[in-house]
């Protein structure tokens, strides 16, 4: 059984930063293309990035481009997401996910088979 724990959400003043971690178990991490989404209230889940198994590439939602970065440690099994100038409209519970795929990054929430539970993540303004 394959579980995502995120830690690292919290309240920040707009402008500040906050980096996101994603703890994956269960299978072999390095064999998982792996995506953030968020969903803030009353909106649907959206894509923020993707990083491919190998952390060669990553693709991005284009307004948050130059704001957001992915990185992974396949060595201790954690995705990241770093968020800097954060705004107010980045207030949202903040998702990883994990797809079992080599061959790029996956874009599509409904492709991915494993998600963790959220973190909120809440800019003040």
């Amino acid at each position: 059984q394959v579980e995502l724990v995120e830690s690292g959400g919290g309240l920040v003043q707009a402008g500040g930063s906050l980096r996101l971690a994603c703890v994956v178990s269960g299978d072999t991490f390095s064999s998982y293309a792996m995506g953030w989404f968020r969903q803030a209230p009353g909106k649907e889940r959206e894509f923020v990035g993707g990083i491919s198994a190998g952390g060669s590439s990553t693709h991005y939602r284009d307004s948050l481009k130059g704001r957001f970065a992915i990185s992974r440690d396949n060595a201790e099994n954690t995705v990241y997401l770093q968020m800097n100038s954060l705004k107010p409209e980045d207030t949202a519970v903040y998702y990883c996910a994990a797809e079992r795929w080599q061959y790029g990054i996956v874009l599509a929430q409904d492709e991915y088979d494993y998600w963790g539970q959220g973190t909120q993540v809440t800019v003040s303004s």
